[in-house]
């Protein structure tokens, strides 16, 4: 039998795994559900009160939340239970590939996606394309952990992970249009990798090629995976058997991803590439040097990790269809890459410590001076002196640390400005990643305008919430007992909002018509029997990309600030609900 130890590194891990819970669940139902949000959140609902609903092309998403809200009643915060404990999982996965890409890069890897902005965004909204990715690229990893032979002692515990791969992988089918853009992605860049790649760059080194020489073991294993795949599959998608029209959820999946390809987004290329140079700064810097640095060498593990990068990014850019969530699958090599370019950083074998710790940090202070001029041209026009002087600074700024590495790697070491480059603009990146991600997660406050969250977003539903439960406890003692009539607003998140409430939707209202509570957009003007007051309340905001100027764009570069575009709509209470009326409830 073989001694298993916890390890430092196996703490770093834990480590990780505990950041990644801990930035994904914090105040993770403070804000509230979007319309896209909501619609997944509702038919899970239903699913959970014993109807049975149309689902939609996301049935794991639906019939998992169904069995939270069953057992605890539906809140915010379990509607996106899922996404953020799928999301925090993820960042386990580089652990199953630390013999192929060094433990090194691996624990780097593990951290970055901790606190990458795309990942952690989708993690905390409800019914994203994070399920996909997760459970996919888990059950690929756990499988491919548990292929590989073991002592005969072990053979049992073998079989453990792939059946737990292959659970995963039946819901990973289920997880809506995104998992099928993972498998064409993956499938694709595969194909190109026998077709023009492989057999033409050299094998590396031996943590590159170690775990090739089992390929013939896979045939062993890949049966009883397909076995709980397909048993997953069934039971999970009609939730063992109790709500079977889930089933229908995953060809809902395909055809909503094949329609996808004639049917546009509305959303931009030029969004998708913002989205990685607004948010995966760090990741584009250093996974670029990295794939140049393997493309000179040959290195058949970067050249994988480039393909599937490039693959992926040109998969997003060209379906029409597109969302900024379609990034997921470009994140994973991409920090990949820029993991192995940052571990090469960490041997400082010969670099006397207090040369690399000054070049650092005159690297990080010159940045950090650059970025604060950047900020004061983000407020000021283009054309104003003021910003015209500090674009001047920036670039002066620029060109000192080039001057000032070029003189340190001349009169002390070129390793020694090259690490303290690497080190102090990694320190800078980092933290502009880090402020990226709290953007993202909706985490800053005033909020930010985001590019990865799902557009339009509910702004005033905590106020609308807190008006409508005022009237009822005044007029009937307790909360959610008024009737509501919602006149012409089509809107998942109200429907949400209103779950627990007596509620009929309509187009218009007869003048004979007296209900308790209306809500209705601003544009309309009630022309009832009895009088009412109103009080209006911003519902959706939507930044408005499209008519943004480049002024705009570099604000929000900086900032995250853009101007919204909203739709207010009014609540209608009659007026004998008021105290002053003069009327007893």
């Amino acid at each position: 039998m073989t001694n298993r130890r916890l390890t430092l590194e196996h703490a770093l891990y834990a480590l990780a795994f505990s950041l990644a819970l801990t930035l994904r669940f914090l105040h993770l139902g403070a804000l509230p559900l979007s319309d896209f949000e909501a619609d997944w959140a509702f038919q899970a609902l239903q699913v959970a009160r014993g109807a049975h609903p149309f689902i939609g092309p996301n049935p794991a998403y639906v019939l998992l939340t169904s069995i939270p809200f069953y057992i605890f009643g539906a809140s915010d915060f379990l509607a996106r239970f899922w996404p953020a404990l799928a999301g925090s999982v993820l960042v386990l996965t580089p652990f199953f590939f630390r013999e192929r890409l060094g433990r090194i890069p691996a624990l780097i890897l593990a951290f970055a996606l901790t606190f990458e902005p795309g990942l952690l965004a989708l993690s905390r909204t409800a019914g994203s394309s994070i399920l996909a990715l997760s459970f996919l690229v888990l059950a690929w990893a756990i499988w491919r952990d548990g292929r590989y032979p073991c002592a005969a002692p072990f053979d049992e515990l073998r079989a453990a992970p792939t059946r737990l791969a292959g659970v995963l992988g039946g819901l990973a089918l289920l997880s809506g249009p995104a998992v099928w853009m993972g498998l064409l992605i993956l499938g694709l860049s595969a194909a190109i990798w026998q077709a023009f790649v492989s057999g033409r760059v050299k094998a590396g080194d031996q943590r590159q090629t170690a775990n090739e020489d089992h390929s013939s073991l896979i045939t062993a294993h890949w049966k009883p995976t397909l076995v709980y795949i397909l048993g997953t599959f069934l039971l999970g998608g009609s939730l063992f058997l109790l709500a079977p029209n889930g089933l229908s959820g995953f060809v809902a999946s395909a055809l909503a991803y094949i329609e996808g390809w004639w049917t546009p987004s509305g959303v931009r290329a030029a969004h998708l590439l913002g989205a990685l140079a607004a948010y995966q700064l760090m990741a584009l810097i250093f996974g670029l040097l990295a794939l140049v640095r393997g493309l000179l060498n040959k290195d058949r593990l970067v050249i994988g990790l480039g393909l599937w990068t490039l693959v992926a990014l040109l998969m997003a850019l060209v379906y029409p269809g597109r969302q900024v969530a379609d990034l997921a699958w470009v994140l994973l090599p991409l920090w990949a890459l820029a993991a192995l370019e940052l571990s090469r950083y960490t041997k400082v074998e010969g670099i006397g410590a207090w040369e690399l710790a000054g070049v650092t940090v005159l690297t990080a202070s010159i940045l950090v001076f650059a970025w604060m001029n950047l900020t004061g041209v983000a407020g000021e026009s283009f054309a104003s002196p003021a910003a015209q002087t500090r674009l001047l600074l920036l670039l002066g700024a620029l060109l000192l640390l080039g001057l000032s590495l070029t003189l340190v790697g001349i009169g002390w070491s070129l390793d020694t400005a090259r690490q303290g480059a690497v080190w102090g603009s990694a320190l800078f990146l980092a933290a502009f990643t880090l402020g990226a991600a709290t953007g993202a997660a909706g985490l800053r406050r005033p909020l930010t305008a985001e590019l990865w969250s799902p557009a339009p977003q509910t702004a005033q539903a905590d106020l609308l919430q807190k008006t409508l439960d005022n009237l009822s406890e005044w007029n009937k003692g307790h909360i959610e007992s008024l009737p509501v009539m919602v006149v012409g607003v089509d809107s998942p998140a109200l429907r949400w909002l209103l779950r627990d409430w007596e509620v009929k939707e309509t187009d218009a209202l007869s003048p004979a018509d007296s209900p308790a509570l209306v809500i209705a957009p601003q544009s309309v003007e009630l022309n009832l029997s009895a009088a009412y007051r109103g009080q209006d309340f911003v519902w959706r905001q939507t930044p408005a990309w499209d008519d943004a100027r480049p002024e705009d764009w570099l604000r929000w570069f900086v900032y995250r600030q853009m101007p919204q575009q909203t739709e207010s709509i009014v609540l209608w209470g009659r007026n004998d609900l008021f105290f002053e009326s003069g009327v007893t409830p």
